[in-house]
């Protein structure tokens, strides 16, 4: 597997994931009717440093990360993950879990936070306790889960 920062030429393929990340409304904030100018604005929007996870030429999954807060906030890292359905359980998101880290490192973060994990997301939740991420908080009902209703989210966080 290879990770490389992401290119204009990539949205199709960075697109293609997200829309079936999102579709089902479990997982992320975003609706699932997003419209896809809307969404590759904020994936490679200029604030961001955006890559892709390519397996055999694939892109098969795409993360963020950015300034979790403006000025004086602005040394903890943000993220957002997606993983193309298909390459599910195959290392992709904890081989750009650990990227983001020490890309992040590089870029002079002092940390990382995630500010809403569904709660209900079981598999993220594991995977970003495996890459050492803590729970530090948890949001009562933060998120319209599009079966369950509200459910409730965490917060979480690594020091770099």
């Amino acid at each position: 597997m290879r990770i490389r920062p992401a290119e204009s030429s990539d949205q199709e393929a960075v697109w293609s994931i997200i829309q079936q990340v999102i579709a089902s409304g479990d997982t992320y904030v975003f609706h699932p009717q997003t419209p896809k100018e809307k969404m590759l604005a904020y994936w490679f929007g200029a604030d961001k440093y955006t890559y892709v996870a390519e397996d055999e030429g694939q892109i098969v999954g795409t993360f963020l990360f950015k300034d979790n807060q403006p000025d004086l906030g602005s040394h903890i890292a943000n993220a957002s993950y997606m993983t193309a359905p298909e390459a599910r359980g195959k290392g992709v998101g904890m081989a750009m879990g650990n990227y983001s880290l020490e890309e992040a490192r590089k870029k002079g973060y002092k940390a990382m936070q995630f500010n809403i994990v569904v709660k209900t997301n079981e598999q993220a939740v594991r995977l970003w306790q495996k890459v050492g991420f803590q729970i530090i908080g948890e949001i009562p009902e933060a998120y319209q889960h599009q079966t369950l209703g509200l459910v409730n989210a965490y917060i979480m966080y690594q020091a770099l």
